[in-house]
């Protein structure tokens, strides 16, 4: 099922909704729609896959109980292939699931019952950070061997690229302009959270361990980005010991 937008000067954004419930899927694919945005249903991870596979979304609104391949197999598999923004959806409050689900690669994580309109402002920031629509500072920002492009959302080492999700960029971004500084999680969260997302202290451990997979060359032994025991994360400027 996809229902295309009618026309409107909302921006184009094309929303792939993997949900095993049709009746809150139909309700949500039709909230979207009237505000512009296409919207293609699947039910099942296996059919979600099979879209993502099909055609580039600009977002993934993906439960997390689904039948067969529940989201977190279908968020680690998409995560294989694509950077594309993940928000996962579910009813299981636990903060392990919340983590878990970040680590398996979401970019966020919203609970039901949602407000249809917090659906909405949490997918227009996520395709914005897409984009490269974060900020009016779109120069590179160069530490260290460490490069970082806003208007496009990559990063390098020693000109080798990784992929970053956008949380992963806000993440490492803040880190970079404040390098050689000691950050808590607090002030992390501090200047990246907004209004339309929900965060919450251990999701920086997890952007932290997932980058250092990405860019040292052995996360066991971080060279870039340090752990300061008991206070938080400093990224280090080259000439830091």
């Amino acid at each position: 099922m996809e229902l295309k937008p009618r026309p409107t000067t909302d921006e184009d954004i094309q929303v792939l909704l993997v949900e095993d419930d049709e009746r809150l899927a139909a309700l949500t694919a039709r909230y979207l729609h009237e505000r512009g945005l296409a919207v293609t249903l699947a039910h099942t991870g296996q059919e979600g896959l099979a879209q993502a596979g099909r055609h580039r979304y600009d977002i993934i609104l993906l439960d997390l109980m689904l039948p067969g391949r529940d989201g977190m197999e279908v968020c680690h598999a998409l995560r294989t292939r694509s950077d594309v923004p993940i928000i996962m959806v579910t009813s299981r409050r636990e903060e392990t699931d919340r983590v878990l689900g970040l680590e398996s690669g979401a970019d966020d994580y919203l609970l039901k019952p949602y407000s249809p309109r917090e659906l909405l402002a949490r997918i227009r920031a996520q395709v914005r950070r897409a984009r490269g629509q974060i900020g009016p500072n779109t120069q590179f920002l160069q530490v260290g061997p460490l490069r970082l492009d806003p208007s496009s959302l990559t990063a390098s080492v020693n000109g080798k690229p990784f992929s970053l999700t956008t949380y992963e960029f806000m993440v490492l971004r803040v880190l970079a302009e404040h390098a050689g500084r000691v950050l808590s999680r607090e002030q992390i969260l501090g200047a990246i959270n907004t209004n339309a997302e929900e965060v919450f202290d251990r999701s920086i451990d997890v952007h932290v361990f997932r980058l250092r997979q990405k860019m040292e060359a052995d996360p066991h032994s971080p060279q870039l980005l340090k752990t300061v025991r008991g206070v938080g994360y400093m990224l280090s400027r080259g000439e830091d010991p």
